[in-house]
C-alpha cells in the first residue's frame, strides 16, 4: 500500500486563465490583502489570445502554465496544482474574475485549524451588486436537481430550487453538501486523495462532484462566511455563451449518469438526457 504523501504548510494559488482581461489584474491586486502569508500563484491558461496572462506573469510570485489547449477548468486546475512541490499543503483554486475580501484567505486558514476533516473550505460570494451568492449547497439529488433544472427559470422560489440551493438556511459557519469552485481553499491531502477534479468535466459541475467525492471519502466541505470574495463573473464565458451552456447540460447529465448506474436506471437517464436536450434547444434560442 503506498503511502500518502506529507504536506507542509505553504500556502499557493491557482487559477485558470482563458482570455480574462482586466479582471485578473484586479484578482492580484486584491490577493495580495487576502493573505499575511507568503503565496505562488500559478495562472494555467487555456489559450488566451488577449495578453493578460502574459502581463500578469510580469509580477513577483506570479508565473504562468500555458496548458497547450483548451482543456476545461477542472484540468487545467488539477495541472496547476501540480506545478506545486510537497511543501505546498493548501492550495487556493479561484476564478480569475473574483475579488478577494481583506484577510479572506486568512480566515478560510482559521476555520481549517477548526475543521480537522476539512477537506474544502469556501467564502462567502457576493455579486458585484452585493447580493449573497448561494454557494454552500446540498449534493443534488435526482428529484431536485430534475425540479430545479425543469422549473427553476419560470418559478424563481420553487421548493425543489430552495432544496438545493440551501436559499432558506442561515450564513453560518458549517458542513455543505458541496462549495462552489469559484473560490476554494483545499487541503491537498484531501484533493489528492480523491484525484483532484474529475477531468471528464470540462466546464460546470466539477465543484458539485468534487464536493461529493471529498465527502465519500471522508472529509468535509465548509462554508466560512467569515471569509468574503466578490465574483464578478462571466468575462470568459460570454464570448462563448452557447458553448457554455451545452457544456453544463453535458456535465449535468454526466453527473447523474455517475450515479445512477445499472440497467434500471437506464430509461429515466434516457428521459433525463432527452429533456435536457429541449432545454439546451429552448435557452439556446432566447
Amino acid at each position: 500500500m503506498t503511502e500518502p504523501r506529507r504536506y507542509g504548510d505553504e500556502l499557493a494559488v491557482v487559477t485558470v486563465t482563458y482570455s480574462p482581461g482586466e479582471t485578473i489584474e484586479r484578482f492580484l491586486d486584491t490577493l495580495a490583502t487576502a493573505t499575511e502569508r507568503p503565496i505562488q500563484v500559478v495562472m494555467a491558461d487555456n489559450g488566451s489570445t488577449d495578453g493578460a496572462p502574459e502581463k500578469a506573469a510580469l509580477r513577483e510570485g506570479v508565473r504562468l502554465l500555458v496548458t497547450g489547449e483548451n482543456l476545461g477548468y477542472g484540468t487545467a486546475a488539477n495541472r496547476g496544482v501540480a506545478e506545486f512541490g510537497d511543501e505546498y499543503g493548501w492550495v487556493v483554486v479561484a476564478n480569475p474574475d473574483i475579488e478577494f475580501g481583506p484577510g479572506s484567505i486568512d480566515e478560510l486558514l482559521k476555520a481549517a485549524s477548526r475543521w480537522p476533516r476539512g477537506g474544502a473550505f469556501g467564502p462567502l460570494i457576493r455579486e458585484p451588486n452585493g447580493e449573497v451568492y448561494p454557494s454552500a449547497r446540498l449534493l443534488p439529488s435526482l428529484g431536485k436537481g430534475v425540479g430545479h433544472a425543469v422549473v427553476g427559470r419560470v418559478w424563481k422560489d420553487n421548493p425543489w430550487t430552495k432544496a438545493y440551493r440551501q436559499s432558506d438556511t442561515s450564513v453560518r459557519e458549517r458542513t455543505a453538501g458541496w462549495l462552489s469552485g469559484s473560490c476554494l481553499l483545499l487541503r491537498r491531502e484531501a484533493f489528492d486523495s480523491v484525484d483532484g477534479f474529475d477531468p471528464r468535466y470540462f466546464m460546470y459541475f466539477e465543484d458539485v462532484d468534487l464536493g461529493d467525492r471529498i465527502g465519500k471519502a471522508g472529509w468535509q466541505n465548509v462554508y466560512v462566511p467569515s471569509a468574503t470574495v466578490t465574483h464578478i463573473g462571466g468575462h470568459s464565458t460570454s464570448k462563448a455563451s452557447a458553448k457554455m451552456l451545452a457544456a453544463h447540460h453535458a456535465s449535468a447529465y454526466q453527473y447523474l449518469a455517475d450515479r445512477h448506474q445499472g440497467p434500471e436506471w437506464k430509461p429515466v437517464l434516457a428521459a433525463i438526457k432527452a429533456g435536457l436536450k429541449i432545454r439546451l434547444k429552448l435557452e439556446t434560442r432566447s
